[in-house]
């Protein structure tokens, strides 16, 4: 079945405007610690959570906040428990990394790698109480080195649970590059634990939702689970006021304070040789201008890309994304109510 794009773009738009709102709360100090945003991953959650059922459940990590959205969960107690507020989805207690609804069977974590073993629990329930449901465990490649997660591929093949595993790969585990802490390939490593894999660009919704179906059909047929590599981008870092992206963006602004530490470190008479201190502060100059080179080109947003495909009938496209602004300003206007 071909997707209606219009709907997957309603869904994905309504997630970025309605974190746009939460990045302003953040900024105006209404939301309080670090913020992980859902940039740039729209597309993998409406081509998989637009696909899901009632009974299918999701474990997801701490950027929980388009998939829930898309699962149906009302974006005012979201944003009120991202404020800290008693009348939220959780009472205020859980933040923005420990959001749940057992109504709509998710749970998120900011534990790295906690959505295997919680993807694996739903699966293992799904097999046992709701046959022909499955269950979806979103986490980045970050956490693809921890072992409740590699442990949760093993049990999901040794049992054949209907589980899917979505690893949202940006090639950077917070300011490290992923390739320099992860031997091998991902995709083979999945497929070591007997895995079905599949790779896909997690920017091209279409796509996704291609490869998610096909993954996600077989595994109500009881083919067992899949483990599904989307390649994406987080268009504002790791998280809201990510030290990279500052010093990327202003570079002079942003490293002065942090000239004088470094002359003294790199002159230090103890420590590493001079071949290496040049290369540990060349790296320290380009790495923040790389990590925004590579994760804010528009070709990659998702949006974007599917804003192109909708744009020669600009009418409907500028009726519908007025729609949606309209409730995201009630959505905002309410959570600030008393």
């Amino acid at each position: 079945m071909e997707p209606d794009l219009w709907y997957l773009y309603r869904h994905m738009f309504r997630s970025r405007l309605f974190e746009q709102v939460v990045q302003v709360f953040w900024e105006q100090g209404l939301i309080s610690f670090d913020m992980h945003m859902g940039y740039g991953e729209e597309a993998i959650a409406a081509g998989i959570v637009c696909q899901m059922v009632d009974g299918d459940a999701m474990a997801l990590d701490h950027r929980g906040t388009p998939p829930l959205l898309m699962r149906g969960i009302e974006p005012t107690l979201i944003l009120r428990e991202l404020m800290g507020r008693p009348d939220g989805l959780c009472g205020g207690l859980g933040g923005h990394m420990h959001l749940y609804s057992r109504e709509h069977l998710c749970a998120s974590s900011g534990i790295v790698g906690s959505s295997g073993p919680a993807g694996a629990g739903f699966a293992l329930a799904a097999q046992y109480l709701r046959p022909g449901t499955l269950a979806i465990a979103f986490f980045g490649e970050g956490a693809i080195n921890q072992g409740m997660l590699l442990e949760s591929m093993n049990l999901a093949v040794a049992w054949q649970l209907p589980l899917l595993f979505v690893c949202k790969d940006d090639k950077w585990s917070i300011s490290t590059r992923s390739a320099s802490v992860t031997g091998g390939e991902l995709v083979e490593r999945a497929r070591g634990f007997g895995l079905h894999t599949v790779e896909v660009d997690g920017a091209d919704v279409e796509a996704v939702w291609h490869s998610a179906g096909e993954a996600m059909k077989r595994t109500r047929d009881g083919g067992g689970p899949t483990f599904l590599h989307a390649h994406c981008v987080h268009l504002e870092g790791h998280h809201l006021g990510f030290f990279l992206f500052r010093v990327g963006r202003d570079q002079i602004k942003e490293m002065i304070p942090l000239l004088g530490p470094l002359l003294r470190s790199a002159t230090r008479r103890k420590g590493g040789s001079s071949r290496e201190r040049i290369r540990s502060l060349t790296d320290i100059a380009t790495r923040p201008r790389d990590a925004v080179k590579e994760q804010t080109q528009k070709e990659k947003d998702p949006l974007y890309r599917t804003r192109q495909k909708l744009i020669s009938d600009r009418d409907r496209l500028e009726a519908l994304e007025a729609e949606i602004n309209v409730e995201i300003q009630d959505v905002m206007e309410v959570a600030l109510e008393d």
